[in-house]
C-alpha cells in the first residue's frame, strides 16, 4: 500500500508543475492555479497517508474527488483549454482515481483479514 501512496505524491507533484511543463500557464493561468492547488493538496494527502496509514483511511475518498476534479477542470475552469492541458489533466486525474480506488480496495481487504 505504501507504493500507492507514493504514487499519489508523485501525481500531486506532476499536477502542481504540469502547467509550466506542458506550457499552458501563460495562456490558461486559472487552470494553472487550479492544478497547483490540487497538486499540492494531493502531495500533502499522499504524504499524510504514508506517514499515518491507520489514521488516514478516509482520505482515499478525498483523493478520488481530487482526481475527478483534475479530469473535469479543463472544461470547468477554462472553457477552451488546449490539447496538452486536457491530456495532462485527464491522464493525471485518471491515474489519481485509479490510485485512490486501489488504496481503498487494499484497505478493505486489510480490514477483512484482521
Amino acid at each position: 500500500m505504501a507504493a500507492v501512496e507514493e504514487l499519489v505524491i508523485l501525481a500531486g507533484i506532476w499536477a502542481a508543475v504540469s502547467a509550466w511543463t506542458v506550457h499552458f500557464s501563460a495562456t490558461k493561468p486559472e487552470l494553472a492555479i487550479s492544478n497547483l492547488v490540487v497538486g499540492i493538496a494531493l502531495a500533502t494527502l499522499g504524504l499524510c497517508m504514508s506517514m499515518a496509514p491507520e489514521r488516514s483511511q478516509d482520505l482515499n475518498f478525498v483523493v478520488l474527488l481530487l482526481g475527478v476534479w483534475l479530469i473535469v477542470s479543463p472544461w470547468v475552469v477554462s472553457r477552451d483549454a488546449g490539447t496538452g492541458a486536457i491530456l495532462s489533466n485527464v491522464i493525471t486525474g485518471a491515474c489519481v482515481c485509479l490510485f485512490a480506488l486501489t488504496a481503498g480496495g487494499l484497505l478493505m481487504s486489510k480490514r477483512r483479514t484482521t
